[in-house]
């Protein structure tokens, strides 16, 4: 009975030693040549450090030749970093001749890039497809054109340079100024390739984290004849402007045609005011001795022979007529 409880005793005492020591990672490493000791193994469990995600990626970066120190990854783990894609990176970068120290491939990791990505994009070169760039030539007529432009990857400035989206923008804003100067439509359309040149020779990678190879014109189509809808569009507004200006005389031509109505009205009004205070003063002469009976019949003697050479004029005009 005492031996199956010493047994057990054993039994779980090394169910926990191998539980919270790796012992089988330790004889991984000790077997692939890496010098690791039982204590650092416990002291990653200390620290929260999984060992596994040490001590493989540095079996991996020792069968290939990268000079990477144990400390070195565990502080790039503990810094929030991916230690397994960092040293993919350095044994890609190495066996491509490429250049990567393992300070710079850490700073790229922790910059939140993708540094195993970069070093296949600086090996195979990626090409960029550009959305479709719409620009008008200097006589009037619209290109839209769509460019390829082929990328590598350069680890030097992949800390701190721009992205694929700036690429995008100045290329197509290179596009568009190059289209923009030529003097004719067909020009652009007969040799395509002086957009790229032209494109190209602006160091449009300056600050970015990529080196332009080469900018191709995939596709360029024939839009609108923007020069015309500009001039139909301005010849619609002067036609505006014209009928605006010449209702605006005409309301003023009837305003004064209603204005001079008025005035002749208003005339006339006076003359009848006048024409009506003339019997009243007829009748204030008789009243007042001034005017006898002999001198009104006078007064309409003249009247009536004035009215009768008013009618005999007006029936001789007419006759005429």
């Amino acid at each position: 009975m005492e031996i199956l409880i010493l047994a057990g005793i054993v039994i779980f005492f090394f169910m926990i030693l191998f539980t919270f020591i790796p012992v089988g990672l330790w004889v991984s490493a000790i077997a692939a040549g890496v010098k690791v000791s039982l204590v650092s193994l416990v002291a990653m469990r200390l620290r929260r450090v999984p060992p596994h995600r040490i001590i493989l990626p540095l079996i991996k970066a020792d069968k290939a030749g990268i000079p990477v120190k144990q400390d070195q990854l565990e502080a790039h783990f503990l810094a929030g970093g991916n230690v397994d894609r960092v040293v993919d990176a350095l044994i890609a970068a190495d066996k491509a001749r490429i250049n990567l120290p393992f300070d710079r491939a850490v700073a790229i990791d922790l910059a939140g890039r993708d540094v195993l990505d970069a070093v296949r994009v600086s090996v195979n070169p990626r090409v960029i497809q550009t959305p479709s760039v719409a620009a008008v030539a200097k006589d009037g007529i619209q290109l839209i054109a769509t460019a390829r432009v082929t990328v590598r990857a350069n680890l030097e400035r992949l800390v701190g340079g721009a992205g694929e989206e700036t690429i995008i923008a100045r290329v197509g804003e290179g596009i568009v100024s190059s289209i923009g100067s030529s003097e004719t439509h067909k020009t652009v359309l007969e040799s395509p390739d002086v957009i790229s040149k032209t494109v190209l020779d602006k160091g449009l990678d300056s600050g970015t984290a990529f080196e332009i190879l080469s900018i191709d014109i995939a596709d360029v189509d024939v839009g609108k004849n923007i020069g015309a809808i500009l001039q139909t569009d301005q010849a619609e507004a002067d036609k505006r402007v014209a009928q605006a200006k010449a209702e605006e005389r005409r309301a003023m031509a009837v305003a004064v045609e209603q204005e001079n109505r008025a005035m002749v009205e208003a005339m006339r009004a006076k003359v009848v005011e006048a024409e009506a205070q003339v019997p009243l003063a007829i009748a204030e002469a008789f009243r007042q001795g001034n005017l006898g009976v002999m001198d009104y019949y006078n007064l309409q003697n003249i009247q009536s022979d004035t009215r009768m050479r008013s009618n005999i004029a007006q029936v001789t005009d007419t006759v005429k007529e």
